[in-house]
C-alpha cells in the first residue's frame, strides 16, 4: 500500500527526503508537489484547498492508485485531512504532522508585516540587497537571509501567494476543517513537536480529539521542521501504523 506524502507551506516533495530514507525499505513513498508548488503546473487562478484535493485526486488516478495511505505535514496535513473528507474510500490512513487547516484567529495580522514581499516589484530585492550589510554589522544578518529566502519562494510558488494573501482576516477562513473531521472514519495519527512555534499544540490535539479514535504522538523538543529534522522519530512512530 502506497504512501502518499505532502509537504508543507512554501515547502515542495524534497522535504521529506530524510524520512523516505528511512521508509523506503518498507513502504512504496510518492512524494508531491502540491499545484503551485515545486515542480508542479503553477495555472493563474486563485488557489484553495479544493483546487488542491481535486489535484491529489487526479495524480492518484493517473498513477491507478485507489488507495493509499497519506502522510500531510502541516499545510499538507491540511490538504490531506480535506482529501480523506472528500474520497474517504480513497484513504487507508491519515497521518498527520503538526497539521494546518484548524481555524485560529490569532494568526489573522501575524504576517501583515511581509505583505510587501508579495509586491512584484525590483524595489523590494534592492531592499533586501541594502539591508544585507547593515543587517550583517549589528548581528541580524540571519534574519534578512531568512526573509531574502521568503521573498524567493514566493516569487516562484503562486499557490502560497494565494493562501496568503487570501487568508488575512478571521472571514477568509472558509475551508478549514475543525467543523467537519468528526466525520473521518479512517484510521488516524497525529505527530507534533512540543516546541512547535508555527502551528500551536492545540491544533494537533483538535485533530486528535474530533477524529474517532485517533492517537496523538508529541515528540519531545521538536519544533515544525519534522520531516526535515526529525526523520528518524517520524520514521519510529509512522512504521508501527502502517504495519
Amino acid at each position: 500500500m502506497p504512501l502518499l506524502m505532502l509537504h508543507g507551506f512554501l515547502g515542495d516533495a524534497t522535504n521529506w527526503l530524510p524520512l523516505m530514507e528511512r521508509l523506503a525499505p518498507h513502504v512504496r513513498c510518492i512524494g508531491l508537489d502540491l499545484l503551485g508548488f515545486g515542480n508542479s503546473a503553477k495555472p493563474p487562478i486563485r488557489y484553495d484547498i479544493a483546487q488542491e484535493v481535486a489535484f491529489v485526486h487526479q495524480v492518484l488516478a493517473d498513477l491507478n492508485i485507489e488507495s493509499c495511505y497519506i502522510l500531510g505535514h502541516s499545510f499538507g496535513g491540511w490538504v490531506g485531512a480535506a482529501y480523506a473528507l472528500a474520497y474517504p474510500a480513497a484513504v487507508k490512513g491519515l497521518l498527520l504532522a503538526a497539521p494546518a487547516g484548524i481555524r485560529d484567529d490569532s494568526f489573522c495580522g501575524r504576517y501583515d508585516h511581509l505583505r510587501p514581499l508579495l509586491w512584484r516589484t525590483p524595489v523590494v530585492d534592492w531592499a533586501l540587497a541594502l539591508a544585507s550589510p547593515i543587517a550583517a554589522l549589528i548581528g541580524q544578518r540571519p534574519a534578512v537571509e531568512q526573509i531574502a529566502w521568503f521573498r524567493r519562494e514566493l516569487m516562484v510558488q503562486p499557490a502560497a501567494c494565494s493562501f496568503l494573501l487570501d487568508r488575512l482576516r478571521p472571514e477568509d477562513a472558509i475551508d478549514t476543517v475543525e467543523k467537519d473531521i468528526y466525520r473521518l472514519q479512517v484510521p488516524t495519527l497525529v505527530i507534533t513537536g512540543d516546541r512547535d512555534e508555527t502551528i500551536p499544540l492545540w491544533h494537533s490535539q483538535t485533530y486528535a480529539d474530533q477524529i474517532p479514535d485517533a492517537k496523538l504522538a508529541i515528540i519531545p523538543g521538536a519544533d515544525h521542521a519534522l520531516p526535515q529534522k526529525y526523520a528518524a522519530e517520524l520514521a519510529s512512530l509512522i512504521l508501527p501504523f502502517l504495519s
